[in-house]
């Protein structure tokens, strides 16, 4: 019963140890900046010759930014975007892909210049940012169907190289969820002490080379038929030359992508930031007076 007692005594003690005081909740508060974010993602790997110069789709985001101080700050961010890729570069070749990207980032700036709402500090800044990210992507295919329509088929499923087949030990079903590592360059303003504005680009430096579901050779239609849970769009999905060339077909072993480099995707965007002091400071005030 006693050991009871100061257990309880023990967890009322930590918690009310635990409870920030006004003053930090003011400095966490003043600090800190809910992010709503636009803009647009574009991809960079095999079917594009990795430019970087791609039209970008929509993409966009919320997060949170943590200032620590004047030059450095933390940022907590969901994205949702999509990349693609309707045109190969290499005409024979004739592949596409589009996939959605939703991503959990992690990231921290530093600012050129001294930044805040100091009035010794600059109410505007060029920054760097870098940190660490996990995405999801699902790789799909559009193939016609009758009467002029069109199908989409998730790739990853079809092993359109060859994956899981015995006579490719090597080549493993790729994961749809993995980590990348996001850096880039931005410039933020200050709009008074309840907004800010912020423009950046960043890069996606990701371990896979399969978020266009294309890295080494063709493996050709019978290794297809028999591995895949579709095997006939599998190879059909997996070699489109015909469709350019009729009749024509990728014997296994030649290329189909290049292996020495995983794809890349990019994130262009603009973002409101909105202190939170002005959103939720009323609360504290509200129950101090009570």
């Amino acid at each position: 019963m006693v050991k009871m007692r100061k257990t309880w005594l023990f967890l009322l003690l930590f918690g009310v140890a635990s409870v920030p005081s006004q003053a930090q909740q003011r400095d966490f508060l003043g600090s800190s900046e809910v992010l709503l974010s636009g803009g647009g993602m574009n991809y960079l790997g095999d079917l594009n010759n990795q430019s970087a110069l791609t039209i970008p789709r929509l993409a966009g985001g919320i997060g949170l930014r943590y200032r620590f101080d004047n030059r450095w700050a933390f940022r907590a961010e969901v994205n949702y975007g999509s990349v693609a890729c309707e045109k190969d570069y290499i005409e024979l070749r004739n592949l596409s892909f589009k996939s959605n990207i939703f991503e959990l980032a992690a990231l921290a700036e530093f600012n050129f210049a001294p930044y805040g709402p100091g009035a010794t500090e600059k109410k505007w800044t060029p920054y760097i940012f870098g940190g660490l990210a996990m995405f999801h992507f699902n790789p799909k295919a559009s193939y016609p169907i009758a009467e002029g329509g069109v199908q989409w088929a998730e790739l990853q499923p079809l092993h359109t190289e060859g994956q899981g087949s015995s006579l490719y030990p090597d080549r493993r079903p790729y994961a749809l969820t993995q980590l990348c590592f996001p850096f880039g360059v931005g410039v933020k303003f200050r709009l008074g002490k309840t907004f800010s504005f912020s423009a950046e680009y960043g890069f996606r430096m990701t371990w896979t080379d399969y978020l266009d579901d294309v890295s080494k050779t063709y493996v050709g239609s019978e290794v297809l038929l028999s591995n895949a849970e579709d095997g006939a769009l599998a190879s059909m999905l997996a070699d489109r030359s015909g469709e350019v060339v009729e009749g024509y077909v990728n014997a296994p072993g030649i290329k189909r992508g290049d292996d020495s480099l995983d794809d890349w995707y990019a994130y262009f965007h603009i973002t409101l930031g909105i202190n939170l002091e002005t959103m939720f400071g009323w609360m504290r005030s509200k129950r101090c007076r009570k």
